[in-house]
């Protein structure tokens, strides 16, 4: 299926859930008057619980798109709606797959619109903020736009990992943090420092709004380290090469 983003069902979607969805769960938002009322941004939330898509897309006052795994496209349950939605499948085994994926996104942000992605790539099992990869910043660098952290608390109390149905009566909280401008790096958008400069800066204001600890290696990983200054310098993140491969819509 070629998706080309949210369109009209999304909006439609917005329009009869949201109500529903207060009634369910205390939402508590705050910096959403940050969002611009048009042009395109780059939205990067921290990634809980499979939820976190779901409110987030709930609340933002214009359609927004996002990338998900193209697993979903397997089943007869997400292969229609996830699309319809808003969700671009990406085939997260890089090559030719995920570049269609990312040439869609690269569209979406080139209209005009918002686009959603998760940095540290894939769900937080244990509720720790992982390292975040540098797929976001590639294109925003590549756009000229704004990225936007934003912090989400309480989805994974809500639903927490491997739960098949939600608790309600729960709060969550859902942060729009301060714009990154990533236009002062705009001579250096083929330098992987530059790209791991913004992502840092985003992950720490993505700390900064949910209060979560930091780990310093990419989520499902334990024994991965920080590279020092000189291996940067010298090699790119293979785990970037597809730079957008990652999911936005529940990510395993």
């Amino acid at each position: 299926m070629n998706a080309q983003g949210a369109g009209k069902l999304q909006t439609r979607f917005r329009r009869v859930v949201r109500p529903v969805a207060k009634q369910l769960w205390r939402f508590h938002l705050e910096g959403f008057e940050r969002l611009p009322t048009e042009g395109p941004a780059i939205l990067c939330p921290n990634h809980i619980s499979f939820l976190d898509s779901a409110f987030l897309m709930l609340h933002v006052p214009r359609n927004i798109s996002f990338v998900g795994k193209a697993e979903y496209m397997d089943s007869w349950k997400t292969k229609f709606i996830f699309p319809a939605m808003g969700m671009i499948p990406i085939d997260r085994g890089g090559g030719d797959k995920s570049q269609a994926a990312l040439d869609t996104a690269e569209r979406v942000l080139r209209r005009g619109e918002l686009f959603g992605i998760f940095p540290e790539g894939t769900r937080s099992r244990d509720g720790y903020l992982y390292k975040g990869r540098t797929g976001a910043a590639r294109l925003a660098l590549k756009v000229g736009c704004p990225i936007f952290p934003v912090g989400v608390v309480g989805t994974r109390e809500i639903q927490p990992p491997d739960a098949k149905l939600p608790k309600v009566r729960m709060d969550c909280t859902i942060k729009i943090g301060r714009p990154i401008n990533v236009t002062r790096y705009r001579s250096r958008g083929d330098d992987h420092m530059a790209l791991r400069q913004i992502t840092d800066e985003l992950m720490y204001e993505i700390r900064e709004l949910t209060g979560q600890e930091y780990r310093s290696v990419y989520a499902g990983k334990t024994a991965e380290t920080e590279p020092t200054v000189a291996a940067k310098v010298a090699t790119v993140d293979d785990a970037d090469a597809p730079a957008l491969a990652v999911s936005f819509a529940g990510g395993e």
